[in-house]
C-alpha cells in the first residue's frame, strides 16, 4: 500500500520542518533563503504536506497576495525522498484553490520547474504582469519575493535561470 499524506494548513509548530525543507534549495539558489522571523511571519500564507507520524512535514508551499487580484505561489518544497508522488501536485492544487476562494484572478510564480508549473496551466511570461500604477506601488514593498515579481535589478542574482510564470483563474 502506497504511503499517504495529507494536506492542510501550515502551523507555528511546522515552522522548524518548514525551515528544514526550504533550505537546501536555497543553498542552491533555488528559493529564497529566510530567517526564521519570516516563517513564523508568514505561516498563515503556508501550506504544509503531512506524511503523519512517521514522516511528519514532508512538502510546504506559500500563497502570498501582492495586490487586490495577483498572487505568487512561492516556497514550494517536497523532502526528496517524496518527489514523483503527488506532493507538489497536491500542494498547488491546494494554493490554487485557496486563490480562487479568495477572488484572485492571477498566480504569478518564478521558477527553475518549468514543466511542473506547465502542467498546472501556467504559462511563460516577459515583464511584470500589472499596471504602472500597481507597479508603483508594490515597489513600496519591503519582500524580497515582491522585488523579484517586479525584476528589479537589486533581486537579480536570485532570479537567475528562473522562468516568469503566470496561472489565469
Amino acid at each position: 500500500m502506497p504511503e499517504s499524506f495529507a494536506v492542510r494548513p501550515a502551523l507555528p509548530a511546522d515552522v522548524r520542518d518548514v525551515r528544514r525543507l526550504v533550505e537546501p534549495y536555497a543553498t542552491e539558489r533555488i528559493l529564497l533563503a529566510k530567517e526564521m522571523v519570516g516563517y513564523y511571519e508568514a505561516v498563515q500564507e503556508f501550506v504544509v504536506a503531512d506524511g503523519g507520524p512517521d514522516h511528519g512535514v514532508i512538502g510546504c508551499g506559500a500563497l502570498h497576495v501582492m495586490w487586490e487580484d495577483v498572487a505568487e505561489i512561492r516556497t514550494l518544497a517536497v523532502d526528496p525522498s517524496w518527489t514523483g508522488r503527488g506532493v507538489g501536485h497536491a500542494l498547488v492544487t491546494e494554493l490554487v484553490g485557496r486563490a480562487r476562494a479568495m477572488g484572485l484572478r492571477r498566480l504569478f510564480c518564478l521558477t527553475f520547474e518549468v514543466g511542473f508549473f506547465a502542467a498546472h496551466g501556467f504559462q511563460e511570461i516577459q515583464g511584470t504582469p500589472v499596471s504602472h500604477e500597481v507597479y508603483a506601488e508594490l515597489l513600496r514593498s519591503h519582500d524580497d519575493g515582491v522585488a523579484e515579481f517586479l525584476d528589479l535589478a537589486r533581486v537579480k542574482p536570485n532570479t537567475l535561470g528562473n522562468t516568469r510564470m503566470l496561472l489565469e483563474l
